[in-house]
């Protein structure tokens, strides 16, 4: 303990050993308050000359409180640092006077320098309260001096009162009471004044007239068209591999897949060249967003990527990304929500406003999370380039669940549905359904070397199956017909487990764990059979064994999967049935290739092994899941899908002009008529259009297979008129315009006719047994269903 002597001389200096740091503090903020009153007057004057706007001197004034405000906190918290000082000052003293008890030679009034530095503090902070004072009335001054200046602009600071913009004065209330719920509204200008709300209701967004006493110039003046560029195709995929980028299992997996299959990519773009001879091409600036991948939706398939987790995704961005780069266009990839908004130039805040600057991408890709990240940040900008978006999207989306007034009033709204695009701006793995585009992906194609060597080396009692989580190897009964295939076959299985044997999986099955592609792929070289349990649905792996010279196996479905019985498609913006595990490989390859049976028919089942021992069959692949194939089909999307041309819906009430067909010879169908236009613009070209009254209950897809043909959707307007029902010689004593998935359509009780009133709704899906459908077809390339024969 430290004792104190008569005179206090140690307390006393004590005292200011412990207040020097403090006041060197407290001085350091007097020189900081000055430094700011000096650049804060310096900032609100300097700006001030005669030719600024009104709005821009008004705002300058009006950031005056603020300058008043930060000073007047500055006093009150050199204030407080005094009222604090003084209390721990007591505390100290009150401390060391309980250590000397009973000494009455201690007092405050001994501690003058202590005193002193003190009455200094509150000298410095009554002085930045006068400044705040000063400045205030300088500022006050100034309003004064500029109040002629706005004086004769306050009334162009109205909402104005303009028909062609009814939403004007509404934004504007909403403004004045929403403006600080966003901070992207002050990053644009806006300062809580109506010339502020009008300039960027007027400017940034669209809902108000220009003020005519602002600068027209810059906001007239859009940016000029960069001169268009050929698109020319790439074999060497090295620089894709940088742009992908690293740090995740999925894309590491993405990018061994590229490279693995470079050689082919670079072979199909040689071929698809010679094929396109010296047809132009341009190339576009494209933006690939992958948003399952991103940390916001969770990333769920990077942690399965090693553990037997489903992979069709990666296969087919991967692919993607192979595609839009050999095709030759600028090519910008993002797998995080912060890339995202860098690249599409996102303004800081909570996504209500535009973006900053005119979409620099002719298209996007992305798939359903990306589209919400998309919705969520580009404000009312995203209703202005949606147009240009490519959603992947595996199992489709109807035109009922896309539309959302309809989704919503007949119960067709979903999790994923109600975007309001055109239903060919979704992009499927396989093709379902014509309502959207068929992206597919690819397939690893032999030579014929390796098709010779494959059918050499074939062990005919050798068995695959499809499925790497032991959760697919859960399926009820299947020990039943899984006896029944190890009577005659070897069965072998690619089980993911870390230490011990998945319980799931048969003692008699051979197990080699989760195989890396190629060694997987060597397996498949091997075997017979590869046999699907029914789950996963519509999976690449079928697609892979069929090249690899396998026969596919798969269960037939009774009744067929939907969102009406099976939990797995519950919430899918799809009506789909499903009537086997793979219905493309029934539909579209089905025997030799593919056997589709009931596994609940043991006879039926051991029939059917018994026959593909005895069949020999070639490794195959269809020629839409070939490098080249893929190529071919997404080129011919990017040079003639344009869903920003799209015209809107025709006027209710306003007369059709007279369809351009003629009734066929046999009096069954449509056909467009030899002397008729070709409908210029119109892609797939307007004369390979068909069209069939389907009989009730039927589906306008079932109608067009029926005929060899695909339904067409974007032939619907062509047959939307009640001339097209004339043709067709259809007994319509009414007709109606109404919104409906299912129109045009004929209903045989009533012989009323019923026309489209929404073109969104047009749709090759749905039936009921009320209506005739009227169904547009068309032919397709041999191989490639998306495409027609002249869609080249």
């Amino acid at each position: 303990m430290i004792t104190v002597n008569p005179d206090g001389k140690i307390m006393v200096r004590r005292c200011l050993v412990t207040l020097r740091p403090f006041r060197l503090f407290v001085l350091g903020i007097g020189f900081f308050s000055l430094c700011f009153l000096m650049t804060s007057l310096g900032g609100q004057f300097s700006a001030r000359r005669l030719g600024d706007s009104p709005f821009t001197i008004r705002t300058e004034v009006l950031g005056g409180p603020e300058s008043r405000g930060v000073l007047r906190k500055m006093s009150d918290l050199l204030e407080l640092m005094v009222k604090r000082m003084d209390t721990l000052a007591r505390l100290e003293n009150g401390s060391e006077l309980h250590r000397a008890a009973g000494d009455q030679h201690f007092a405050v009034d001994r501690f003058p320098p202590g005193a002193g530095l003190m009455e200094r503090i509150q000298a410095i902070a009554q002085n930045v309260s006068d400044i705040a004072v000063k400045v205030d009335q300088i500022l006050r001054h100034s309003l004064l001096l500029h109040s002629k200046v706005s004086e004769g602009r306050q009334d162009q600071c109205e909402a104005p009162s303009d028909p062609k913009f009814p939403d004007c004065s509404g934004k504007v209330e909403w403004m004045r009471a929403r403006w600080t719920s966003d901070p992207c509204y002050a990053f644009f200008g806006v300062d809580g004044t109506e010339c502020s709300f009008l300039i960027y209701l007027s400017e940034v967004e669209w809902f108000c007239p220009p003020l005519p006493w602002r600068n027209q110039t810059a906001a007239q003046m859009a940016p000029k068209p960069l001169p268009k560029v050929q698109a020319v195709f790439r074999s060497n995929l090295s620089h894709l591999l940088e742009l992908m980028g690293s740090g995740k299992e999925s894309l590491i997996f993405m990018k061994k897949r590229t490279k693995r299959l470079t050689a082919q990519w670079a072979l199909a773009a040689q071929r698809l060249a010679r094929k396109l001879g010296s047809v132009w091409r341009d190339q576009k600036q494209i933006l690939v967003h992958i948003g399952f991948l991103t940390e916001e939706s969770g990333d769920v398939f990077s942690p399965r990527v090693l553990k037997g987790g489903p992979l069709g995704e990666m296969v087919q961005w991967a692919d993607i990304l192979a595609t839009l780069y050999v095709l030759g266009h600028g090519l910008r990839i993002t797998v995080s929500l912060k890339e995202l908004q860098s690249n599409l130039g996102v303004p800081p805040g909570r996504g209500n406003c535009p973006l900053t600057m005119p979409l620099p991408f002719d298209l996007i890709y992305t798939d359903y999370h990306g589209l919400q990240q998309m919705k969520q940040h580009m404000g009312l900008s995203f209703k202005k380039y949606r147009c240009r978006i490519r959603v992947i999207d595996t199992f489709g989306t109807e035109p009922a669940y896309n539309h959302e007034e309809y989704a919503t009033l007949h119960g067709y709204r979903t999790n994923w549905g109600y975007w309001n695009l055109n239903p060919k701006q979704f992009m499927t793995m396989f093709p379902h359904t014509p309502d959207n585009s068929f992206m597919g992906f690819v397939s690893e194609e032999l030579n014929e070397t390796e098709k010779q060597l494959i059918k050499g080396s074939k062990a005919s009692n050798m068995a695959v199956v499809y499925g790497k989580e032991a959760s697919i190897w859960k399926l009820q009964g299947k020990e039943k017909f899984l006896g029944v295939l190890n009577k005659y076959m070897e069965i072998h299985g690619t089980v993911y487990y870390e230490s011990r044997r998945p319980p799931e999986v048969p003692a008699f099955v051979k197990n080699h764990g989760l195989l890396p592609q190629p060694e997987f792929q060597q397996l498949l070289r091997k075997a017979k059979l590869f046999i699907g349990f029914g789950f996963p649905y519509e999976g690449p792996a079928p697609l892979e064994a069929i090249a690899n010279g396998c026969v596919f196996l798969q269960s037939r479905f009774s009744p067929p999967h939907s969102s009406l019985n099976h939990e797995f498609f519950r919430g899918k913006p799809t009506s789909r049935e499903v009537f086997s595990q793979h219905p493309y490989a029934e539909n579209f390859i089905g025997k030799p290739h593919v056997w589709t049976v009931d596994y609940n028919n043991s006879e039926e089942f051991e029939a059917a092994i018994k026959a593909i021992m005895r069949t020999q069959v070639d490794p195959y692949l269809p020629y839409e899941y070939t490098c080249e194939g893929m190529l071919e089909r997404i080129h011919a999307y990017i040079q003639h899908q344009d869903f920003c041309a799209a015209p809107g819906p025709a006027p209710v009430g306003a007369r059709a002009p007279p369809s351009p067909f003629v009734l066929a010879p046999n009096a069954t169908h449509l056909e467009w008529a030899q002397n008729a236009s070709f409908a210029p613009g119109a892609w797939p070209p307007a004369h390979s259009l068909r069209a069939w009254l389907a009989t009730a209950g039927r589906a306008c897809t079932d109608v067009c297979l029926d005929h060899g043909l695909i339904c067409e959707p974007s032939f619907f307007p062509f047959l939307n008129s009640q001339d097209a029902f004339q043709k067709l010689q259809v007994p319509c004593d009414s007709t109606e315009s109404e919104m409906n998935h299912l129109y045009p359509a004929f209903a045989q009780p009533g012989r009323e006719c019923f026309l489209q009133k929404e073109p969104l709704l047009f749709s090759c899906a749905g039936s009921s047994t009320k209506y005739h459908r009227l169904c547009p077809c068309r032919d397709f390339r041999k191989g490639q269903v998306a495409l027609c024969q002249d869609c080249l």
